[in-house]
């Protein structure tokens, strides 16, 4: 594609579309945002005009099989992935999709089956931006067995509810737009996932503390069907043990952390971008701040990643769809265990 601009058409202009993606590809030489469609006709107008889009599209059909588009990004909620980005695969576009795969395992399944039936097509999924200061250092500390053997992990990620019961019903918290999709839960498991092997059984409990909320499209109280406390018992390939803890009821909880105990040492981790790391060996008293090399610190590049893909000069690392069929598996697998009263189940 050297020599001619990347056009780009965009199914769903939401909040992190127009906050992140839209501007990052336009600072980008040689990418030319060519389209849009939103979930109204009035909102893609609203969106070309910001961002100066020749042109709006009446469906997002028309976006994923435009003959006039090169790449399409889907900045839908996640009831849409699925349908989308095969259809724009299948239609010859690369894909950036957003984060939060699919609906389900069977869904990831079919995009990445699409998306290897077009191997010259680029199919990335936005990535969980946590832990990208320290994923390196965690990664080679791992790996040099800093930490001796792996004993197991902690994950607490606890914050404030995203709806009280009098409140609106925010779409993660709808099944019918989020589907297996719980809290943060693929997303904390994608970015251990750098750093850790996939886990081979599971063993869940959960909750819905806050079980009603007005539905905006029609303003009628609602039940919620999507958990908002969770708490995951798992083991790992290697035999690490390790927990979850995961709420939006947890007000003052503190900062949510990732911890990994080995038999010489504990790691630390602030799960907050730019978070700090901790470290500590047998023989320390108290953990120590690490300091991450600026050389070995990623940043968001995720857009620039996605150009330079469908360029030929990279392959995408954050986030391929196989990782992402490995999070919604593991998704899955929790909501199931819940559902089962916390019976195992293998991956």
């Amino acid at each position: 594609m050297t020599g001619k601009a990347i056009r780009i058409g965009i199914i769903g202009a939401g909040q992190n579309t127009r906050k992140t993606h839209l501007p990052k590809l336009q600072a980008i030489p040689g990418v030319a945002l060519h389209e849009v469609a939103n979930r109204t006709l009035e909102s893609g107008e609203k969106a070309a005009c910001d961002f100066g889009i020749p042109h709006v599209r009446k469906s997002w059909q028309d976006v994923a099989t435009s003959p006039e588009v090169d790449a399409v990004v889907i900045g839908t909620w996640p009831y849409l992935h699925c349908e989308a980005a095969c259809m724009a695969l299948e239609s010859g576009k690369h894909v950036l999709c957003e984060a939060r795969m699919a609906m389900n395992r069977e869904e990831a399944e079919k995009m990445l089956r699409v998306s290897a039936n077009h191997p010259d097509r680029v199919a990335q999924l936005v990535p969980a931006p946590f832990t990208f200061r320290v994923d390196r250092t965690v990664a080679d500390c791992i790996d040099k067995k800093t930490l001796g053997r792996l004993l197991h992990f902690q994950v607490d990620y606890q914050s404030a509810s995203l709806a009280t019961s009098d409140g609106l019903l925010h779409w993660r918290r709808n099944k019918k737009y989020s589907g297996m999709n719980t809290m943060v839960l693929g997303i904390v498991y994608e970015s251990l996932l750098r750093w850790l092997p996939p886990a081979t059984w599971v063993s869940a409990v959960g909750c819905i503390f806050n079980d009603t909320a007005l539905n905006p499209e029609n303003g009628k109280k609602e039940s919620v069907q999507v958990l908002d406390y969770l708490s995951v018992q798992m083991q790992l390939q290697n035999g690490m043990l390790g927990t979850f803890l995961i709420s939006e009821t947890g007000h003052c909880a503190g900062t949510p952390a990732v911890k990994i105990f080995g038999d010489r040492g504990t790691l630390q981790f602030e799960f907050v971008p730019g978070g700090k790391l901790w470290t500590a060996s047998r023989k320390d008293e108290n953990l120590k701040e690490v300091t991450i090399p600026k050389t070995d610190e990623n940043h968001w590049r995720v857009e620039e990643e996605f150009i330079n893909a469908i360029l030929g000069r990279e392959t995408i690392r954050f986030t391929p769809f196989a990782t992402g069929v490995e999070y919604m598996k593991f998704t899955e697998a929790v909501i199931h265990s819940v559902q089962q009263n916390g019976f195992r189940i293998t991956l």
